[in-house]
């Protein structure tokens, strides 16, 4: 399983161990602890006696950079010796000199992989030591648990990839802000932006979404207010229509009653010109109304168009909280159920 580290952050966050580590590495500066080349220990079997004197040759020249504070090489001597000889006292010696480079979560695994085999291939002391010194790491670094089931999302740690569902990894990070992501091709990323505690273990669960299981859509008003006030408008204009036509007719037969060279109103034509006035201002208002009601309507079926928002299905989910209830006179059990 592959460490992440967040990327970008340099304060070191072993404060405590690097000054109870200078006492080790001013013993391991004064004590070179041969490797024991050979043997039937279960650190050495299948491992060829070339390769183990190899390894020591790297191991020792680990050992002077290390004597030299020049941790970077230091380092380096250790890893090739590592691929020679799997050796607890070298994963040792390296989880030293990464300290001073903090490496913490390499620190960690250097220092797990040093105390696989017991105290035996140290001695008590540097066994002791490298305990001490776990136990603060783990006091020190976030241990996070991060799961994912569906089959093909990748998922990344601060934009690294951490594995490939189905999938889980569990290790320790640097405490801080993360950003957990988990994405697949059809599906919405899922991100967990999660602060992790010193000390503390976290577990996350990544779920993906298609869009129709988390968008939903709502509208300001009901969708039958702005069909209503656009149809109420068209009504009315309809209506002003039809006032205008019979104002036209009564205008039409006022016109019909007129002689060529005029003639006296009669009551009758008096009547359909008063009328035809009448019906065309009234048609002339509906006009406006119902013009004035078409646009509005037409304005809040703008206004009312459906808007995707997106929920959030886990806090979404109904909880329900059973506990007992006693009394002095009864007994039983209340429940609770939150939408």
């Amino acid at each position: 399983m592959s460490t992440i580290q967040r990327q970008g952050s340099r304060v070191p966050v072993l404060t405590a161990v690097v000054v109870a580590l200078w006492a080790c590495v001013a013993s391991a500066q004064r004590v070179d602890a041969p490797l024991e080349v050979g043997g039937n220990r279960p650190w050495a079997v299948g491992v060829p006696r070339a390769r183990q004197q190899k390894a020591q040759a790297y191991f020792y020249e680990g050992n002077e950079r290390l004597r030299e504070s020049v941790f970077v090489d230091a380092a380096r001597s250790y890893k090739r010796a590592l691929e020679q000889w799997n050796h607890p006292a070298i994963h040792y010696n390296l989880a030293l000199t990464l300290m001073n480079l903090d490496q913490p979560i390499e620190v960690y695994k250097h220092l797990q992989q040093a105390m696989s085999h017991g105290a035996e291939p140290l001695d008590s002391g540097r066994y002791e030591h490298a305990r001490a010194y776990k136990a603060l790491l783990e006091k020190q670094l976030a241990w996070v648990d991060v799961r994912c089931d569906e089959q093909g999302a990748i998922v990344t740690l601060n934009g690294q990839p951490l594995f490939t569902a189905p999938g889980r990894y569990q290790g320790l990070i640097r405490p801080g802000l993360h950003s957990i992501i988990a994405f697949k091709d059809g599906f919405l990323p899922t991100e967990k932006r999660q602060p992790l505690m010193p000390g503390e273990k976290t577990e996350l669960k990544l779920e993906l979404y298609t869009e129709d299981d988390v968008i939903r859509y709502h509208r300001r008003w009901p969708a039958w207010v702005p069909w209503t006030v656009l149809g109420s408008g068209l009504a009315v204009a309809g209506g002003s229509g039809a006032l205008h036509w019979k104002a036209r007719e009564s205008f039409r037969d006022f016109d019909a009653r007129l002689r060529p060279h005029g003639a006296r109103l009669t009551g009758e034509m008096t009547s359909l010109r008063r009328r035809g006035n009448t019906l065309q201002v009234g048609a002339i208002t509906g006009y406006s109304v119902g013009g004035a009601a078409v646009v509005t309507g037409a304005v809040l079926l703008y206004l009312n168009r459906q808007r995707a928002y997106r929920i959030n299905i886990e806090d979404s989910a109904p909880a329900v909280v059973v506990a007992p209830a006693v009394g002095t006179s009864s007994h039983g059990i209340v429940g609770m159920v939150r939408f």
